[in-house]
């Protein structure tokens, strides 16, 4: 299966803590877009998109490199059920083909080929995502990245490729602007915005300055889960009350007061 509003959101399969909020905020947000998030059901980054893209409510497509009478890794057959039950899982290979390393890279072009764009979350130079980047480039289709320090090595590649020109990633808007479905977005953001729940807006609110403030910062301040914090730092930014400054980084926007006179 394919879709046509589909991204794929690949990895490491040892992220950081950063790259796991990351991969959670942007899916979570993608997903909750219409967008069908596309992975590989692996440990790491692709567990934690498929699970964002769940959460979320959304629907999630896993592409397993071995056959359907088994899921690998085990400890991801109850996502895997899951999965089902919001999507999809598939496979080119028969029934009873076991997983296999030369397997890996081959099936990642199934990935960034449903897709119309691959999202790379922390990724080293010997990371599988190189090839999910590589087949992407081939069969002509958007590669994002999201930055890392300078200092992680499973940062390394997607630090690189960003020089190269792949598109910088900070917030799902990035992505979305860039595959032309921004009105799609707003159409589907609309209701949200109907119904917000003021007091918790308030609240993550009164924590943000005019001083540019990261989004681990804003959790650990709010105590609130990344999801809550991503989506809510979303709805006011729409809004026009926060302003995205940089990577992850946010500001609060000073109300602008009605002049009276003449």
């Amino acid at each position: 299966p394919s879709d046509e509003r589909s991204v794929a959101v690949v990895g490491t399969r040892g992220p950081t803590s950063y790259g796991r909020e990351a991969a959670a905020a942007l899916t979570t947000d993608l997903a909750r877009t219409g967008i069908t998030i596309i992975s590989g059901l692996a440990r790491g980054i692709d567990g934690v998109a498929h699970r964002a893209a769940l959460d979320a409510g959304g629907r999630t497509i896993a592409v397993l490199a071995n056959g359907l009478h088994m899921v690998y890794p085990r400890e991801h057959e109850g996502l895997a059920q899951r999965v089902q039950g919001q999507g999809a899982v598939v496979s080119e290979y028969p029934l009873g083909v076991r997983p296999d390393p030369r397997g890996f890279p081959r099936r990642n072009r199934l990935i960034s080929g449903m897709s119309l764009g691959t999202l790379v979350v922390e990724a080293p130079e010997t990371s599988g995502a190189v090839w999910t980047v590589r087949h992407a480039l081939e069969q002509d289709r958007e590669v994002f990245c999201v930055p890392g320090s300078i200092f992680s090595p499973v940062s390394r590649f997607t630090n690189r490729m960003i020089q190269e020109g792949a598109k910088l990633v900070s917030s799902y808007t990035d992505v979305l602007e860039e595959l032309n479905l921004t009105v799609a977005v707003h159409q589907t953001e609309m209701p949200l915005i109907q119904e917000p729940d003021d007091e918790a807006e308030a609240a993550l609110l009164h924590h943000l300055r005019q001083e540019p403030l990261h989004i681990d910062d804003i959790r650990r301040i709010s105590s609130l889960p990344i999801t809550a914090v991503s989506s809510m730092l979303s709805i006011l930014e729409l809004k026009g009350k926060v302003k995205q400054v940089g990577c992850m980084h946010y500001i609060r926007i000073r109300e602008s007061v009605p002049i009276h006179g003449n």
